[in-house]
């Protein structure tokens, strides 16, 4: 699990739950301010689902759906490891260099990621280099499109909230202004007209702006660890030692993970 957008949510919503309890001349808190002063159906009708209906409409209802079922996506650690990717690369580069290719269509059935399956079944087939790395990018690409469709989703609806927000500050404010002949229900219809911006806020950057983000971070992840298995399957398939190969891929990663990389020992072994 990623403890990071648990804490991002939980501790987020806790500090404003604090703001909006705690009083300063008592030191203390009042809980029923929440239910007094910072809940207003009106108010969450027209952010939550104003927004929702506008990004709704925005999309294919199938992207729609698929977005709302990625959002469980930012509570899992990405499957995607660049050095566990690396390490299968050597590991396959040695079958190759010591058996030939075609062994490692044996090794494939093994391999529970299909992008690097898929991979190794085309350099295994004989499939020639710059064909094997076309149809990988093209399927590499694909994954990326769709990563970004719900990426977009996230933003589009961040984006939307506070102008929903706005939308019904105004309402409220409308409603005030022909209710001025009554001094004292300016307060109140004034609070009300600015709950709508707070709710819009809040969807934005309590939600929708660090959904997003994470969701890049997950993306970014993946795509860098693909990428290094075209370039490793590349090379295999070029016959290059797996030491090189090695150090090749070590490349994409950041120098105090290189130092952690255990890939060593077959590497070691191809550099006869």
């Amino acid at each position: 699990m990623d403890i990071a957008t648990l804490l991002g949510l939980v501790i987020g919503i806790l500090m404003m739950i604090f703001g909006m309890t705690f009083s300063t001349d008592t030191m203390s808190f009042n809980f029923l301010v929440i239910t007094d002063s910072f809940v207003d159906i009106p108010s969450v009708l027209i952010t939550l689902g104003g927004s929702l209906c506008g990004v709704i409409g925005c999309n294919k209802l199938p992207d729609t759906i698929n977005s709302f079922k990625a959002f469980a996506l930012t509570f899992k650690q990405p499957k995607a490891d660049a050095a566990e990717a690396i390490r299968n690369i050597i590991s396959m580069s040695n079958i190759a260099r010591k058996e030939g290719l075609l062994a490692l269509e044996e090794a494939a059935n093994g391999v529970e990621d299909e992008f690097l399956k898929k991979g190794i079944m085309l350099v295994v087939d004989g499939t020639d280099p710059e064909l094997v790395r076309g149809i990988l990018e093209t399927d590499l690409s694909c994954i990326e499109t769709r990563h970004k469709t719900v990426i977009a989703f996230y933003e589009k609806w961040g984006a939307l909230g506070p102008a929903w927000g706005m939308i019904g500050t105004l309402i409220g404010l409308i409603k005030m202004l022909k209710d001025l002949d009554d001094p004292s229900s300016i307060g109140p219809n004034m609070a009300v007209a600015l709950l709508t911006t707070y709710y819009g806020s809040v969807i934005a950057n309590w939600l929708c702006d660090p959904t997003a983000s994470k969701l890049k971070v997950n993306n970014d992840i993946e795509m860098m660890v693909k990428e290094i298995t075209v370039e490793g399957l590349l090379s295999i398939q070029a016959g290059e030692n797996p030491r090189v190969i090695e150090e090749k891929l070590k490349s994409f990663l950041a120098p105090s993970v290189r130092e952690g990389l255990n890939g060593g020992g077959p590497g070691g072994e191809g550099g006869e």
